[in-house]
């Protein structure tokens, strides 16, 4: 009987998480102005119109089959609706927006798929046994479901904010500008293990990529207390680093040198994709407004950017086991495996002031604006105010099982192309902030909520 009371009482927070994560994509949408719904904001993705579809498709491709063994009313918008895009090497989407249905067909075919699922999943949570053809019991199934949909409510959000201003509907913002003088320093972290990912078995939901737990050794190196602030990076522009081709490779090959430096030549880069020169000053591009770029906040840039700079200090980015040392590893020999929740429990501030994270904003802070986000080894700011670049390569942990019912959700991009970040922004959900998540983009894209740190060995 308990363990009946204690499964109903896990499927009711699924349901209800899954009811939250939909609010907070719809709320999404209703930002765009209605003639704007088939705008294209980013060259490399779909069309706003896609992704109104693509979430109800994704949930309803994962569990009408494979669960419930129910037929398709929809097969086209099925398969219209199933991928998004992540063009490699500059081949773009040609699409037009006639292409697309009318958004009253998408939004029937959404309203519809969300009757049929939440009647089938309210019934499927009474039976705690029930279990995909996969053997994958709901829980698992909707937890993929409600993170899916929580990495596209941030992956809109930075689409979106590359949306003309005039395309979306005003809303108020307080901005958090003025905070004391950063002092930049170094932090020391002495050599030890650190352990990534998770154990299969575990109670913790965690995607393919996330397997199998191993521990690495990790030589003593150094790590900046702060994110690199924009007041840094502009002094890096001033000192001429888009136009000085040295800090654009990494002394590996010729190959790597050319990529960075010939992909900033022939777009045009000359600055971060969220900053503006205007006349003699410089913007930065917030959701709602432009505004003078707030020096004190961490700079966003692609992985490219971020290199260029950490070679003009001297420096480089870390490495993935050398960013979760410096975020959860203890003096001690041990780690702290959830660092913002335990600070939580015991804080006599409020919540907020524990990280930029859970879409608590619309844009960044200053880097030394929250006072308790520090990891054991003083390190600030590591979880929200933007992800973080890492040296890593994006591949499989050894023992890694890709997911059956989503096999190409990380194998697909164990290309050597697309890197680790870790961390998370303010629009990152707080169930991805668990030390084992890990995302990653390609080195050349610029218009994440992603900053950087930089280390020395």
């Amino acid at each position: 009987m308990l363990a009946t009371q204690h499964d109903s009482a896990i499927g009711r927070s699924l349901i209800e998480r899954l009811t939250n994560a939909r609010q907070h994509t719809d709320d999404l949408f209703a930002l765009v102005k209605p003639d704007s719904l088939y705008a294209r904001p980013i060259a490399e993705r779909h069309r706003i119109v896609f992704y109104i579809g693509h979430l109800e498709a994704f949930d309803w491709n994962l569990f009408h089959q494979r669960v419930f063994e129910l037929k398709a009313f929809h097969p086209e918008f099925d398969r219209l609706f199933a991928f998004g895009i992540d063009p490699v090497g500059g081949g773009l989407p040609s699409d037009q927006p006639s292409d697309w249905p009318s958004i009253a067909a998408v939004r029937d075919y959404v309203s519809k798929i969300r009757a049929i699922l939440d009647d089938k999943l309210t019934q499927a949570l009474l039976d705690s046994d029930l279990s995909a053809r996969d053997r994958f019991p709901l829980s698992t199934l909707l937890n993929v479901a409600i993170e899916h949909r929580l990495m596209h409510a941030e992956t809109l959000g930075y689409m979106l904010h590359q949306l003309p201003l005039d395309r979306k509907k005003p809303h108020a913002e307080v901005l958090s500008l003025i905070t004391p003088t950063v002092v930049h320093r170094s932090i020391e972290i002495p050599a030890g293990v650190v352990n990534l990912g998770l154990p299969r078995g575990s109670d913790l939901f965690g995607w393919d990529n996330e397997y199998e737990a191993h521990t690495v050794d990790v030589p003593a190196f150094a790590i900046d207390e702060y994110k690199v602030t924009n007041r840094q990076y502009l002094e890096f522009i001033t000192a001429g680093g888009y136009e000085t081709r040295t800090f654009w490779g990494d002394g590996d090959s010729e190959d790597s040198n050319d990529d960075d430096w010939n992909w900033k030549s022939r777009q045009g880069i000359s600055h971060p994709a969220f900053w503006k020169h205007e006349g003699d000053q410089w913007l930065f591009r917030t959701m709602f407004e432009d505004v003078p770029l707030p020096l004190d906040w961490p700079v966003y840039v692609s992985q490219a950017e971020a290199k260029a700079y950490a070679r003009w200090t001297g420096k480089s980015l870390p490495t993935e086991a050398e960013w979760q040392r410096a975020a959860y590893a203890t003096a001690q020999a041990t780690e702290r495996s959830d660092s913002w929740r335990s600070e939580a429990r015991g804080a006599a501030e409020p919540a907020e002031q524990l990280g930029n994270f859970d879409f608590a904003r619309w844009s960044p802070v200053p880097v030394n604006a929250l006072s308790q986000t520090h990891s054991p080894f003083g390190v600030r700011g590591m979880l929200g105010n933007g992800w973080e670049w890492t040296s890593t390569q994006f591949a499989p942990f050894p023992g890694f099982e890709p997911f059956p019912f989503y096999r190409g959700y990380s194998a697909d991009f164990f290309d050597g192309k697309h890197f680790v970040m870790k961390g998370g922004s303010a629009r990152t959900a707080a169930c991805m902030l668990r030390p084992s998540f890990r995302n990653w983009f390609q080195a050349h894209y610029q218009f994440i909520y992603t900053g950087f740190r930089c280390v020395s060995r």
